[in-house]
């Protein structure tokens, strides 16, 4: 098979875990089981067929620098559990800022100078085949400017960030128009709060409980969480995370009884994760049932994997010439895909596209 070229947009912690993750499992067996991978070959495509081609960001840390050294740079603080070459050969380019750098990224970053560079140019140069969007939270004007770059540039693209681009009609035409697939949006990570949210309230419904309210408490470390303390970038985070797991229940709970999202930024957890999972529920003759827990994971490494498995298979869209969301990845991989399923049903559904069996959209 050919490789997978793929540009990186912004270029933190989780494309610190991205770069580390490739490298990590470069010669792993086709057989092998690797945590938070469906498979070490997905639709003949193996871990180290993935080639970063370009990177995109505005910090004049990074600006400038190799891929390689620019995933250490600035304030990214994720572990560390793979040597990186300190040159891949990928420079980091000077992108466009739009609503990229909010009121508190701005008290840590530095706007890098210089112009933009032709995005549109340096995509189709570097025969990039998959753009990722690792943007902070709340970029939606920055989001929106880089896929009008990305479809005249003729690629496929990968929504990691909870802006609405695959399940909304109009971008699934425009990418449809172009031939193009995508996969969005806002990735799910390997085992995170939203996915053990979304099973412990499929717990509730599968055995006859009925949930009655529910609470999702994050802090952080990292410069997702500082910049998710201006409230102002949430709406969307806190959507696409509080869908996810209500769209398990068969009915809606009142607005006032539901709380799930970014709560607060403590420094020392660097890029570790501390969820706090609340559910209470009303077992048979009313009687009360409730349920606390604590998560704590490193943030980015946790998603890594996911987003491996969608670049491959967004690569896979483009080799078969499928075009707009494709809704099988979208389903599995992403919080907010166009069509809430099951995540049993969509990883069956995942492992059917990579057979053939099914196209860019599920079966009704």
């Amino acid at each position: 098979m050919s490789k997978v070229r793929v540009a990186i947009i912004g270029v933190g912690n989780c494309a610190n875990a991205l770069v580390q993750g490739v490298h990590f499992y470069q010669n792993a067996a086709d057989d092998e089981i690797i945590p938070g991978l469906m498979h070490v070959n997905l639709g003949g495509y193996h871990i180290r067929d993935i080639e970063f081609s370009a990177a995109i960001d505005i910090d004049v840390e990074k600006v400038g620098k190799d891929l390689g050294e620019a995933i250490w740079a600035g304030q990214n603080n994720t572990i560390k559990f793979a040597e990186v070459p300190r040159n891949l050969g990928v420079p980091v380019i000077r992108g466009m800022t739009h609503d990229g750098l909010g009121p508190y990224l701005s008290q840590k970053i530095t706007k890098a100078p210089g112009s933009t560079a032709n995005i549109t140019e340096i995509l189709k140069e570097t025969r990039t085949d998959v753009v990722v969007n690792f943007l902070p939270v709340g970029s939606e004007q920055a989001t929106k400017w880089y896929v009008e770059q990305i479809l005249n540039a003729g690629c496929a693209f990968v929504n990691g960030i909870p802006v609405f681009i695959a399940r909304e009609p109009y971008w699934q035409q425009r990418f449809a128009e172009r031939g193009l697939p995508l996969i969005g949006d806002d990735v799910k990570s390997q085992v995170g709060a939203t996915i053990v949210h979304r099973v412990l309230t499929s717990l509730f419904k599968d055995r006859g409980v009925k949930l009655v309210r529910t609470s999702q408490l994050n802090v952080g470390g990292n410069m997702d969480f500082y910049n998710m303390l201006d409230r102002t970038r949430l709406q969307s985070k806190k959507e696409s995370k509080t869908n996810a797991v209500t769209s398990m229940l068969p009915y809606t709970l009142p607005p006032d009884n539901v709380y799930i999202g970014p709560s607060d930024y403590v420094p020392w957890l660097t890029d570790r994760k501390w969820a706090y999972i609340r559910l209470e529920g009303e077992t048979f003759g009313n009687v009360p049932l409730n349920v606390e827990l604590k998560l704590e994971v490193w943030d980015s490494p946790n998603s890594a994997g996911v987003i491996i498995d969608a670049i491959r298979c967004a690569k896979i869209g483009l080799d078969r010439g499928l075009s707009g969301t494709l809704e099988a990845p979208s389903s599995y991989f992403m919080k907010s895909p166009p069509v809430q399923r099951p995540d049993d049903i969509a990883r069956d559904m995942v492992e059917a596209f990579i057979r053939g069996d099914i196209g860019s959209r599920l079966p009704d």
